[in-house]
């Protein structure tokens, strides 16, 4: 049995050929190894794919005892810092079960240079997302990650080409890109750059009927962005909002597009794990190490 573990935004989500479950990121905090005995027994994981944050000081699929300072370049930066994704990683790391580090994509990995000229693209969730999309749709693929934040990622011929990440376009929720308000907040000491990150999102700026139409149309118009690098792609949607806005996505993009659940990511890392212990040294581009 392999286990797919993704750190989400407000919640931990651990998946297995056999089922899943999900806790807060806050109950995250009390995680022990033998939590993963409510997907299978304990004996029988042959290996796990964990995420951390942002992934962003490595570029391999790494063994997690090679892994440094949990993968962060930094704990400071964008997102919220609640302890349960920590406790998560260190106890698998400790728990001597096979288990790999996921990468975000960032400056140091292979995708296309363009996208580099902003430091981070996607957090390492999104690469389960990806995989797990690939799995269905096939080598060219388009996904928008939409819920507290949004996040498109373009593969194509089975290779990361890479992504808009949420300080920089499209807003979810609960984040979103700095407009020129929220930087005059910093300026003046009001917010932290961070908290005007947390702050973003259509919760905050837009009346309760205009949240979710402002959500599928940014959305919508990174899946046409990231099209004029592959036109054949078919378009998905996962996270918590994409059946919601799906039909609204559809309709601006006049096409089809798939719609995946919240587990599709902890599914993927699953998928990934029993690639990678199964000998694949090569998952969507990106390098395995172990």
């Amino acid at each position: 049995m392999f286990i797919g573990i993704d750190h989400g935004t407000t919640a931990m989500r651990f998946a297995g050929e056999t089922g899943e479950f999900k806790i807060s990121r806050e109950a995250a905090k009390e995680f022990v190894i033998t939590d993963l005995s409510r997907i299978c027994p304990i004996d029988e994981i042959e290996g796990i794919a964990v995420c951390y944050s942002m992934g962003d000081n490595f570029s391999k699929i790494t063994r997690i005892g090679k892994v440094k300072n949990r993968g962060l370049v930094s704990r400071e930066g964008a997102g919220k810092h609640i302890g349960g994704g920590t406790q998560v990683f260190d106890e698998v790391a400790a728990s001597g079960i096979p288990a790999v580090a996921i990468p975000g994509l960032h400056r140091g990995s292979p995708t296309d240079p363009r996208f580099k000229a902003y430091s981070h693209q996607t957090s390492p969730e999104k690469i389960g997302i990806a995989f797990e999309v690939c799995e269905n749709l096939g080598d060219d693929i388009i996904v928008s990650d939409v819920s507290s934040n949004t996040v498109t990622l373009l593969v194509s011929a089975g290779t990361f080409v890479g992504a808009l990440d949420a300080c920089i376009f499209a807003p979810g929720s609960l984040h979103g890109a700095l407009d020129v308000d929220a930087i005059r907040k910093v300026d003046a000491g009001e917010w932290t750059a961070n908290d005007a990150f947390q702050h973003a999102g259509v919760n905050f700026s837009l009346p309760e009927a205009e949240r979710l139409p402002a959500i599928a149309m940014f959305a919508a118009m990174e899946c046409a962005a990231m099209r004029l690098l592959n036109p054949r792609a078919p378009v998905a949607l996962a996270g918590s909002l994409a059946p919601v806005i799906a039909p609204e996505v559809r309709r601006l993009l006049g096409d089809d597009v798939a719609v995946y659940d919240e587990w599709c990511a902890s599914r993927g890392l699953a998928k990934i794990a029993r690639e990678v212990f199964s000998g694949s040294t090569d998952i969507l581009g990106l390098g395995v190490d172990l």
